[in-house]
């Protein structure tokens, strides 16, 4: 049998030499048979956690038209304000309003690789209507950015790598990035039956720390057998996400999961969620992904992934990293820039058409080949994305 909850691990544990084994084996269960867990005790105090909740759903009570001021599509960044279903997943539109914010960077130079357009400032909302929220998330951004390293390299301890395995792959001043999400209820889209938050994915890069800042229900994860599994909000606890890039890095010892978010019901009010999601360095290129890895994983590690396979019913995929297509992309930056044009076609419009449509000829293309006829070229396809 699959899995049927998420499990809990408290990081206290890892930074204790007494339990650190302990520790390691919870985390190595999770890393093969779930992909999900959460995680307590992550070393930020509870008066930070409040204050990023406090000021993440202020932030959308400000008046549209100064969220307006700083919307994603007056930047070539794919930073900002995006408004209620203006975002697309495996091909249906997500009902969602969000923010996305990263770790600072100037702006590039003219003469920089295209995707360097991706490392920018933020769009802040001014000090006037959003007090504090800027000193706020800089701060949480922060301390998110080292418990994602270090965590990283306890799940390279956990699979019997080097605890710097993953190094290679950060730059040193490394871009993080993160959502501030508001889910309406189903009263609020005036929608009946069943609504899509976000539709089924599986992220993207290596790991992902999820603030679940309501109590409702909504984040669920498929298990081998197709059920959806519940991972309601637990206080305390980040909900940690396995991405498709650990999954490629570790030769499919590490899984990435499937997971969708449900609009919240008629009557519940919205739903908030605040996804952290650590970055890798966008000049690595897939040859060293791929093919070069953080090295070989230890035979007795890969075994008993397979035994976990056998036993749950399930197979092991040919992993293929999250936006590897043909030989469109060499690096991670040229495929992470093509995937944020298929997230936000009204972006790719404005700062990218070539890219936006290249990308459509290729979807219509697919689309007539499975269908034995003609497509037409607008659209966008089903992709991995980073939300929850």
């Amino acid at each position: 049998m699959s899995f049927t909850s998420i499990p809990i691990l408290d990081l206290k544990l890892a930074r204790d030499p007494a339990t650190k084994p302990e520790f390691l084996e919870q985390l190595r269960h999770a890393l093969m048979e779930v992909g999900f867990l959460y995680l307590k005790n992550v070393g930020i105090s509870e008066e930070l956690f409040q204050d990023v909740i406090k000021k993440g759903k202020a932030f959308f009570d400000i008046p549209l038209e100064e969220k307006l001021k700083i919307e994603m599509k007056n930047a070539k960044s794919f930073l900002g304000y995006s408004q209620l279903s203006a975002e697309i997943t495996a091909g249906e539109v997500d009902h969602r309003e969000q923010i996305d914010l990263s770790t600072e960077h100037p702006i590039p130079t003219p003469n920089a690789p295209l995707y360097y357009n991706l490392l920018a400032p933020n769009q802040w909302p001014s000090e006037n209507h959003a007090p504090g929220f800027r000193d706020t998330y800089t701060d949480y951004m922060n301390r998110m950015g080292a418990i994602s390293i270090y965590f990283t390299s306890l799940i390279a301890e956990a699979i019997k790598l080097p605890s710097d395995a993953f190094n290679k792959y950060f730059d040193e001043d490394q871009q993080h990035k993160l959502k501030i999400v508001k889910y309406p209820d189903m009263e609020e889209l005036g929608r009946q039956g069943q609504g899509q938050g976000v539709g089924p994915h599986k992220d993207s890069m290596l790991t992902s720390y999820l603030l679940q800042a309501t109590s409702h229900r909504g984040l669920q994860v498929q298990n081998v057998q197709g059920e959806w599994i519940d991972c309601p909000p637990i206080d305390g606890t980040l909900v940690v996400a396995i991405g498709q890039g650990m999954e490629a890095l570790t030769q499919g010892v590490c899984v990435s999961t499937t997971h969708r978010v449900l609009s919240p019901a008629a009557g519940s009010g919205a739903r908030f969620s605040i996804p952290f999601f650590q970055g890798v360095k966008l000049d690595a290129e897939f040859d060293d992904l791929e093919t070069v890895g953080v090295g070989k994983v230890p035979e007795e590690v890969r075994e008993q992934r397979r035994r976990v396979v056998e036993r749950t019913g399930g197979r092991v995929d040919d992993v293929e990293f999250t936006f590897r297509t043909g030989a469109v992309a060499k690096t991670l930056g040229e495929a992470t820039l093509r995937n944020r044009v298929k997230s936000h076609p009204d972006v790719g419009e404005r700062w990218y058409p070539d890219i936006l449509k290249g990308i459509r000829e290729e979807q219509a293309a697919a689309k007539a080949k499975q269908t034995g006829g003609n497509a037409p070229t607008g659209g966008v396809a089903p992709k991995a994305v980073e939300a929850h």
